[in-house]
């Protein structure tokens, strides 16, 4: 037969043999050299620590803003507040956080000032007729400011709105402190390292 003969000669000659497909199919091809990528991982963490401590600031800052806005409102509502008369217009549920009972009522109101037309919100979360008249407050200087003697006879300028806010800032202050202290000790440590006995050798 030939090709018995065929594969004797070739391996009398000292040729290698043919390998199998398959054991050519698990050798790489080529090798690919690229470069290594190499993440610093303490720069990494100071990234996302300083991204957190921006993230807190802007917390503390919108919450700070929104206290005293609040007490601004409640101190004008009280001190330059006028009365007016408030039409309902209409009321949409509220639902609670399971999404099934319901929470209370959100109403908006009409009334003018000036003879301007204003529609905002009610404070308060109970069920008005619409077309219903109730007594509202309102300040001229900011006639979209209004509120009802309910209402504003339960709120209060206080100063506990600003311990959220003050304590988040104080702890982002603390927190970058602590960080740039570190980081002001690295240089020294790298210093004494040098100057160590084993550089003399």
């Amino acid at each position: 037969m030939t090709a018995p003969e065929s594969k004797q000669t070739a391996a009398a000659s000292g040729a290698p043999a043919d390998e199998p497909d398959a054991a050519r199919a698990d050798q790489p091809v080529t090798t690919l050299r690229g470069a290594r990528v190499d993440v610093d991982v303490r720069r990494a963490g100071q990234l996302v620590l300083g991204a957190c401590l921006v993230a807190l600031v802007i917390t503390a800052v919108v919450l700070l803003i929104a206290g005293i806005q609040k007490n601004n409102q409640i101190d004008s509502l009280r001190s330059e507040g006028v009365p007016v008369a408030v039409r309902v217009v209409g009321c949409e549920g509220l639902l609670g956080g399971s999404g099934s009972n319901a929470a209370g009522y959100a109403c908006t109101g009409a009334y003018s000032v000036d003879g301007h037309p204003y529609s905002q919100s009610i404070p308060g979360t109970g069920l008005l007729k619409p077309g219903e008249v109730i007594r509202g407050i309102t300040v001229p200087d900011d006639p979209t400011l209004v509120s009802t003697p309910a209402q504003l006879a339960g709120e209060h300028a206080s100063w506990t709105v600003y311990v959220v806010p003050v304590v988040l800032l104080l702890v982002a202050i603390l927190v970058g402190w602590v960080l740039v202290a570190r980081r002001r000790r690295r240089p020294g440590a790298g210093a004494a390292a040098k100057t160590s006995p084993t550089g003399s050798r």
